[in-house]
């Protein structure tokens, strides 16, 4: 039900051209579970054809992402610390443990921002720890528009070489994750690094 619903909605915001591909993004980044491995890679593939420009793709794309992860980010920084306040006990989470996200998220947020983005699964929910901690929303839409920008590149260029393809597409973005995960892993450690020599 789910892959046809998709379908239906890659097909019918489709027909709407630039605005469809930055209302799929929105939808992918908030709350939907909408993959953008399907709603990218078609309008790289048309970009090829000459039917769409690559780097209006990439950009509607990016700014899609970074609306969806805004409104995330609101619904976090309006409803989310009064609910955890209120109910936060049922899940072992204490007003001193809320103080310590916020306190990782004032330090921290931009380099966890950047990278959870490149994470499939965990791009879309990062945006609400974000908000519950109220990360600075400068940072945050600076670090939210180049993880995504990445992804959304990687996606488009994918859909650009092999859009006609899509089991190769498949493959391919499986290798590049792949890739991406260790230097992810290597990027946080070197940050670690850099962080400790900073606080020494």
């Amino acid at each position: 039900m789910l892959h046809a619903l998709v379908e239906w909605l890659v097909q019918t915001i489709g027909q709407l051209g630039y605005p469809g591909i930055c209302i799929l993004m929105f939808l992918e980044s908030t709350f939907f579970p909408f993959p953008s491995e399907v709603g990218i890679p078609p309008a790289g593939y048309l970009a090829a054809k000459n039917s769409m420009n690559l780097w209006a793709v990439i950009i509607l794309g990016t700014l899609g992402s970074l609306l969806g992860a805004l409104f995330n980010y609101w619904l976090a920084l309006r409803f989310g610390r009064p609910l955890f306040e209120k109910f936060g006990s049922y899940f072992l989470l204490s007003p001193k443990t809320l103080d310590k996200a916020d306190l990782f998220f004032e330090r921290h947020g931009h380099i966890s921002t950047l990278i959870a983005r490149l994470i499939p699964g965990i791009r879309q929910v990062i945006s609400l720890p974000a908000g519950l901690a109220r990360m600075r929303l400068d940072l945050f839409c600076l670090f939210t528009s180049l993880g995504a920008g990445i992804w959304v590149l990687i996606l488009a260029l994918m859909g650009y070489w092999f859009g006609h393809n899509q089991e190769l597409v498949a493959e391919k973005l499986h290798q590049i994750l792949l890739v991406l995960a260790p230097v992810c892993i290597l990027g946080v450690l070197i940050y670690i690094r850099q962080y400790r020599k900073k606080t020494e």
